[in-house]
């Protein structure tokens, strides 16, 4: 799958333009496309309606139906996504004894 160079980043997720959803994803209910370890806040798409959510494997991907989905987080600037098919997932960091996830 063809990915573009083009990223948008809220916090600690990161969200990437993809042609088309891998053949096989299944979706997934809810609009959480991450949940903050330490805040119990979430990163979420604020329309209901505007987006669904899609599981392959590990990789999570956010299909924009609706004119703009918009990406909220008490701690961050909203975001608008513009129509169209994204690769969502959480920042890594790389410590000398593991690889972790990085939450807000």
């Amino acid at each position: 799958m063809t990915q573009s160079r083009f990223l948008y980043r809220h916090g600690d997720v990161l969200i990437a333009p993809v042609n088309a959803l891998p053949a096989g994803a299944s979706p997934r209910s809810g609009l959480v496309l991450a949940h903050g370890e330490h805040t119990g806040h979430t990163h979420r798409i604020q329309e209901f309606g505007a987006a669904s959510l899609y599981v392959y494997g590990k990789e999570l991907y956010l299909l924009v139906s609706g004119p703009k989905a918009t990406v909220v987080h008490e701690e961050h600037r909203p975001i608008e996504l513009p129509v169209g098919v994204y690769r969502v997932w959480q920042q890594r960091e790389y410590t000398p004894t593991a690889i972790r996830t990085v939450v807000d």
